[in-house]
């Protein structure tokens, strides 16, 4: 017998679910956020939930709102059960649900109109953003926005009615100015480096088209807080539907599985407030860049590792791949040989340690992470999480064969057959133009590298061209597995 979730049931709910301590009628909205997904529920919406179960911060609510036609579905489901969400945190020895009610709306994703209305609300202190890496407008190449996207250029024309989060947050910053109220925050949560400055770009940037002064009015008023997040949060599928209703008894049309290690590292920078999330874990430091770098090399450039050689092995979760002994040793090689070189001292931190711990939550059994999540659009995760790595170690004079190979795992798998000749599906954005460059790339492996907007200087490196081109050929010649196995005996 399982219980479905709303506020009407929360307290028919099974012992063992864990409920808020707060009333859901004490709380007001504070901060209204853009991207309401998997990751954002397992995380900032945890530490709120975590520090409103204190009775602290409940001015602090949150608002989803989104652009997107297909938001609207998680929208539908999340108002079937008055904005609620079951958390389920699991490890090998431990699993655990509780249920969050830190959301309180959810605005209709694309309705311009009453988004910004909200934003106008001098109630509302701090927007925040999971938008993931490629909604930034960023060119990969340069790392910088890119103005000249026709998103943003329609946005520039018309910014009374916007189709971008960015014009969105654009007209809402005008709505306060002109009415004179203190503008909100612009909180990234995305796992992009330097992804409060990345947002101010995006911000500034897009009002430079516009309206000069207004842009520097936001880059002298405006807030945007660099900071970093971390938590290993797979897709929702019957699945995990299925566990939380045989396991906890809960009937949860988008409940979400995480695993219980949690992180958030931030700038204390805000124009107007924040809730006091330094009392449930979060860390306030000067500044977030050596713990980004060190996440966004270690953890991302470790997913993106064990990702493309696991795809084409036909490996499905991702403690499976680690598992394989090929998997897992090509992990360790080229964390410890080639990506944690190139990230400097962390205050407080022991690196080996913190990329043991990686290896562990990489192995985790119970999360029900997939290979296919972490191969999904690496045209824009390869230009933050490898590609930075690549151009240091070429400037140090140091080896690539590690990152060149896997740069070439990325290549191999884009043409789209694994090594056993089943079908790969599409799996990014931008995966016609990926696969076709890869079969160009089968014969000519210099034509991947062309791709300048995602390369950039590190296509030119005939040293990197050199390394590329010998572990695509390998990986043709030979496959994954007999690749591999070369590369950690130090023959590749």
């Amino acid at each position: 017998m399982t219980v479905k979730l709303s506020l009407a049931t929360l307290p028919d709910l099974p012992a063992k679910v864990a409920r808020p301590t707060y009333d859901r009628a004490s709380l007001k909205a504070g901060i209204v956020h853009f991207g309401v997904g998997n990751f954002h529920r397992s995380h900032q919406a945890i530490y709120l939930d975590e520090l409103f179960n204190t009775g602290l911060g409940h001015d602090w609510a949150i608002v989803g709102a989104g652009v997107f036609e297909g938001e609207k579905i998680g929208q539908a489901k999340l108002a079937g059960q008055d904005w609620l969400t079951t958390v389920v945190e699991q490890d090998s020895g431990h699993m655990s649900a509780r249920v969050t009610s830190v959301m309180i709306d959810f605005l209709t994703p694309g309705d311009a109109g009453a988004i910004i209305e909200r934003l106008a609300d001098p109630a509302i202190r701090i927007v925040s953003l999971t938008i993931t890496e490629g909604g930034y407008f960023i060119d990969p190449a340069s790392g910088m926005f890119n103005p000249t996207h026709p998103d943003i250029v329609a946005d520039a024309q018309n910014i009374a009615a916007p189709r971008t989060v960015f014009g969105i947050i654009l007209a809402g910053l005008r709505r306060r100015r002109q009415d004179g109220v203190v503008p909100f925050t612009v909180m990234s949560c995305d796992n992009i480096p330097h992804n409060g400055r990345v947002t101010a770009d995006a911000v500034i940037g897009l009002a430079r088209l516009a309206d000069e002064t207004f842009a520097d009015w936001i880059r002298d008023n405006v807030a945007f807080p660099n900071s970093m997040v971390d938590r290993i949060t797979p897709a929702t599928t019957d699945r995990e539907r299925g566990i939380l209703a045989s396991d906890f008894g809960v009937e949860d049309s988008w409940p979400v599985f995480c695993e219980p290690f949690k992180q958030w590292v931030m700038e204390d920078h805000f124009t107007d407030g924040r809730p006091a999330l330094e009392k449930v874990g979060v860390q306030f430091v000067h500044d977030v860049a050596p713990f980004e770098l060190m996440k966004i090399r270690i953890l991302n450039g470790g997913h993106a590792t064990i990702a493309y050689p696991a795809g084409l092995m036909d490996i499905h979760f991702v403690h499976e791949a680690m598992e394989n002994p090929l998997v897992r040793a090509f992990l360790a090689k080229l964390e410890r040989e080639e990506i944690m070189p190139t990230v400097p001292p962390v205050p407080g931190v022991v690196l080996e340690e913190y990329c043991q711990l990686i290896e562990r939550r990489f192995s985790n059994p119970k999360i029900g992470d997939t290979v296919r999540r972490l191969c999904l659009d690496g045209s824009n995760r390869q230009p933050k999480f490898i590609i930075p790595t690549i151009s240091d170690r070429l400037k140090a004079g140091a080896g690539i064969s590690g990152l060149a190979l896997e740069s070439a795992l990325w290549c191999r798998y884009c043409f789209g057959v694994t090594d056993s000749g089943a079908v790969i599906e599409p799996n990014d954005p931008n995966w016609d133009r990926l696969q076709q460059t890869a079969q160009a790339a089968k014969n000519a492996p210099a034509a991947w590298l062309a791709m300048e907007d995602i390369y950039g200087d590190v296509g030119k490196s005939a040293t990197f061209a050199a390394a590329f081109a010998d572990s695509l050929g390998m990986l043709w010649q030979l496959g994954t597995k007999e690749t591999l196995t070369r590369y950690l005996g130090g023959r590749l």
